[in-house]
């Protein structure tokens, strides 16, 4: 059997060292493709090669491509705002779909979110158009849609930890995912390569059921430390009041209007749960919602708790 290559792009990325090290795992040659040599610490492997590469929106990528059985993109924008998810979710991705052209029989694996279903964000609408330019490329594809990360449902790990409460918007039962660990995520997107049934098509996929609510999320965080509960409700209203705030200085100033995009954001992920839409019913439907995988999150949570896991907090997805 012909042993399988992949290039990872966004390989230093929370998702895309997962897909480096899965695809390791399995065998397989992979090409790590970094933009910078601080970020580039990988242990040593005899199958893994570290591309080293920058991205310019006027020239592209600097680098030519190895033959490889497929790209798995983990590129995506860290802030959501206008001008970083237009360079990174759309222009790099869309410079590797053209650096990829010449290679024969490559597939496009792509790490979109499922949040793309109802799109009013900024980043959403540039995901989505990658995927359609992906789609009408005539290159061989999968896209990924996965739904909440356990890394972004960390965010207040340290506000428990201080003794403070757990904040949840509205009544806490409004929304819900099926969190996915890093490591199913990876394993899914891999599989991608080589399953018939997982070619040329969107794929929306979560974590093991059943849907979990920010409740349930604040619950299994109580009991991983073993504290007692203590919720705070906040209406999602407060998004709508720092929009405004912030809207007079929006025609005149940068910041402001990256701000009042991080409100938006905020207010998506506080109103809309991350699960499929049916849009015939109009509802989140955790059942047409697909699973994989076996990590939950409550053990992601026992496991910080006890220091078995290392939980770095993300500044750029904490909102509270």
């Amino acid at each position: 059997m012909t042993q399988k290559s992949v290039i990872v792009a966004g390989a230093t990325g929370y998702i895309g060292r997962a897909v480096v090290a899965a695809a390791l795992a399995r065998g397989y040659l992979v090409y790590a493709m970094v933009r910078c040599e601080k970020s580039a610490a990988f242990p040593e492997h005899p199958n893994l090669s570290v591309l080293q590469s920058k991205f310019s929106p006027i020239t592209g990528w600097n680098i030519q491509l190895p033959n490889a059985d497929a790209i798995i993109s983990c590129l995506a924008s860290r802030t959501g705002t206008p001008k970083d998810a237009h360079l990174v979710d759309y222009q790099m991705n869309a410079g590797l779909l053209k650096l990829m052209r010449p290679l024969i029989g490559t597939r496009f694996i792509l790490l979109s979110a499922i949040c793309v279903q109802k799109p009013r964000l900024a980043f959403q609408f540039e995901k989505l158009r990658f995927e359609n330019t992906l789609h009408t490329s005539g290159q061989p594809y999968s896209i990924v849609r996965p739904t909440a990360y356990f890394k972004s449902l960390c965010g207040q790990i340290a506000r428990i930890r201080k003794g403070k409460s757990f904040l949840c918007f509205g009544d806490g039962t409004q929304t819900a995912c099926t969190p996915i660990s890093e490591r199913d995520l990876a394993s899914y997107l891999i599989d991608c390569v080589t399953l018939p049934e997982r070619h040329n098509k969107i794929l929306p996929i979560g974590g093991p059921h059943p849907a979990i609510t920010p409740v349930d999320q604040a619950n299994l965080i109580f009991d991983a430390f073993g504290k007692t509960p203590k919720i705070k409700y906040v209406s999602p209203k407060i998004f709508d009041i720092f929009q405004a705030v912030l809207a007079p200085l929006t025609p005149f100033s940068e910041w402001a209007r990256n701000k009042r995009e991080l409100m938006k954001i905020g207010q998506y992920y506080a109103t809309e749960s991350m699960l499929v839409w049916n849009s015939d019913q109009e509802i989140y439907d955790i059942t047409a919602t697909p699973q994989t995988g076996s990590d939950h999150l409550g053990d992601h949570f026992t496991n910080i708790a006890r220091g078995l896991t290392v939980h770095v907090a993300d500044a750029n997805t904490q909102i509270y």
